[in-house]
């Protein structure tokens, strides 16, 4: 089986929102199913029945969340020694040659991107023409706007 790269405030996340399940949100639905269990004839009761669906809700999300992080390979970008060079977990700034603007993406696990934080998917097209490139080098990205080209400005590990 083939391990997920995550970095490892990805990981600090997932894990943070496992144990508010585990131990806020599982326990008040719980309860939830308790209270309503003591208002008599289940079959038409309408708040056991929406606790049992968020009771579903929940114990979906954690089996997802605990599946991702067993299968997950957790990458700490700032022990890897910097040598300029793209890699999973790196920090690019970039200068955008057409319009001479800069821009900084991290390159981070699938899930954990979010292109409004500067957070870009190791499987997007910018960071898979950015992999393995140098601080320097240039490459151009096909945009649904159009061929945008840039240039490597810095590579950091933070």
């Amino acid at each position: 089986m083939r391990r997920v790269p995550m970095t490892v405030a990805g990981e600090r996340k997932l894990r943070e929102e496992l144990q508010h399940l585990k131990t806020v949100v599982r326990p008040s639905i719980s309860a939830a199913i308790a209270e309503a269990r003591e208002h008599g004839d289940l079959r038409e009761n309408a708040e056991y029945h929406a606790a049992r669906e968020q009771q579903s809700f929940c114990e979906g999300r954690i089996t997802e969340i605990e599946r991702k992080l067993a299968d997950s390979e957790v990458i700490d970008i700032t022990r890897i020694e910097h040598s300029g060079k793209v890699i999973f977990g790196s920090t690019i700034t970039l200068y955008n040659l057409n319009t001479e603007e800069s821009v900084t993406y991290q390159i981070v696990g699938e899930d954990e991107a979010d292109v409004a934080s500067g957070k870009i998917s190791v499987v997007s097209p910018i960071a898979r023409a950015l992999m393995g490139k140098r601080e320097g080098d240039e490459i151009a990205v096909q945009a649904p706007a159009g061929r945008i080209e840039y240039e490597i400005d810095t590579v950091r590990h933070v």
